[in-house]
């Protein structure tokens, strides 16, 4: 008894260091056991309270007046597993006849309080069957990506979502997507990161970046093409939309629509294509859109036009021909001419970092998800990073980018570099770079002796 009293105090003290300091860890030792049996112990009474529970029914009722018995208590859902996860918990449910899924989601902030744990999100898998997810600490507070996480073509994993499952960017899902955020709000961290998911796939970068360059240069050995102005960008663009008309093309060459091909086998983008006769899918990063529609005279006003058409088409038609685009910028609104809302609207991907103004967060999530335009305003400033992200479903979560400096950005282009697609169209636009190997120093001759 003197030993067990005497380590008492001792492992009360690690487990409450190890929860302030290493949450993850306490999460894996102690918390998920707890967390369990709270959840099975308090599950009816806490759906009771939720108002997630169903009468009887008339027949249950009708029998237990036959049979002189209680009367039946409310019914919660049917639990139908318990799934402990690394930083939380995964419920399904089967819900009573009566019930929906909306009402699970109403009540998720009830259930948080209820089961103590940090957060909860609810979704709907199939007609009556939903998803619970339950986090047990803040998994956003210090970002840790999984070590398995699935690569796929044109499909990385940028960040980390609020409950604890992995934020990927697909491509061939959402061609197309625009990313706002103030000075220091982590959208730079962002698109490094994004950058350094893809240098390891099979595709052509191309980068638009009007502060001379000096967010996207350094990652230049790992682009086929790079604009450092708005000038350079106009070409770039034109020379974009040409390529993209050259693969629209090749693709009616090989459509294939014989009577004897099967529907599925007719080719309408690139990927119905062989893959010995498929382009390179091409992902075009602007770093600042706001930089490409400004304009101070008439010769610019008319540059600025041509920019917002070539976006605009790429935005309407890239995507059968492999032409896929990140816009990055503080501010998208109408402000910046015409043709900037045409061009956001077909823009489906939307994510938004500390914005300094509603109006801002608006311009990503009005009209998609109004509900998201309140969290993005919310995002404090010791926190860059987290962010937002939504698309024209509605639906809207939190996020957090795993801080990647430029030094792994850089190394991880310079790694890939061989991977760089050499595309005939854009060869004009291939940054310059000097070689990876430094020169030997120049032999230094004997002096001729003097007398």
């Amino acid at each position: 008894m003197s030993w067990t009293a005497a380590l008492l105090p001792l492992v009360v003290a690690v487990v409450a260091l190890l929860r302030w300091r290493r949450p993850a860890w306490y999460w894996l030792t102690f918390g998920v056991t707890l967390a369990a049996l709270r959840v099975l112990v308090r599950y009816a009474s806490v759906m009771d309270a939720c108002g997630l529970t169903v009468p009887p029914s008339r027949w249950r009722l009708a029998l237990a007046r036959i049979a002189t018995r209680p009367v039946p208590e409310s019914r919660p859902p049917r639990i139908l597993r318990l799934r402990p996860t690394r930083t939380g918990l995964v419920l399904r449910l089967k819900l009573q006849p009566g019930q929906d899924a909306f009402d699970v989601a109403a009540s998720c902030d009830r259930l948080r309080h209820s089961f103590r744990m940090y957060g909860v999100t609810s979704r709907e898998l199939r007609s009556g069957i939903v998803e619970v997810r339950m986090t047990g600490y803040d998994v956003l507070r210090r970002v840790q990506m999984p070590a398995n996480v699935d690569h796929e073509p044109m499909r990385v994993p940028v960040a980390l979502r609020e409950d604890g499952s992995v934020h990927y960017r697909d491509y061939r899902e959402i061609p197309h997507a625009l990313t706002l955020g103030a000075t220091k709000s982590g959208k730079s961290v962002y698109q490094r990161n994004l950058v350094t998911e893809l240098a390891p796939q099979d595709v052509a970068l191309v980068g638009i970046d009007c502060k001379q360059g000096v967010e996207l240069y350094p990652l230049a050995r790992r682009f086929s093409a790079l604009a450092d102005n708005p000038d350079t960008a106009a070409e770039l663009l034109d020379a974009l939309v040409s390529h993209m008309e050259g693969v629209y093309q090749l693709i009616r060459a090989e459509q294939r629509i014989t009577a004897d091909v099967p529907d599925a086998e007719i080719a309408a983008d690139i990927w119905d294509l062989p893959e010995d006769l498929r382009p390179t899918p091409i992902v075009v990063l602007v770093d600042e859109v706001a930089e490409l529609a400004l304009f101070a005279s008439k010769d610019e006003e008319k540059r600025r036009d041509r920019v917002i058409t070539a976006l605009a088409r790429l935005a309407q038609l890239g995507r059968a021909a492999g032409v896929y685009l990140e816009v990055c910028g503080q501010r998208f609104g109408s402000e910046l001419g015409k043709g900037i809302t045409m061009l956001r609207a077909q823009l489906t991907g939307r994510t938004a970092h500390r914005v300094n103004d509603e109006t801002s967060a608006n311009m990503a999530f009005g009209d998609i998800a109004p509900d998201a335009v309140l969290a993005a305003i919310q995002i404090p400033t010791d926190k860059p990073g987290l962010a937002v992200t939504g698309d024209s479903s509605g639906g809207w979560t939190r996020i957090r980018t795993p801080h990647t400096t430029l030094r792994q950005a850089v190394n991880a282009c310079n790694r890939h570099a061989h991977r760089t697609p050499d595309l005939p169209a854009l060869a004009a636009f291939r940054p310059a770079l000097p070689s990876l190997t430094k020169d030997p120093a120049p032999a230094i001759e004997p002096a001729p002796a003097t007398a």
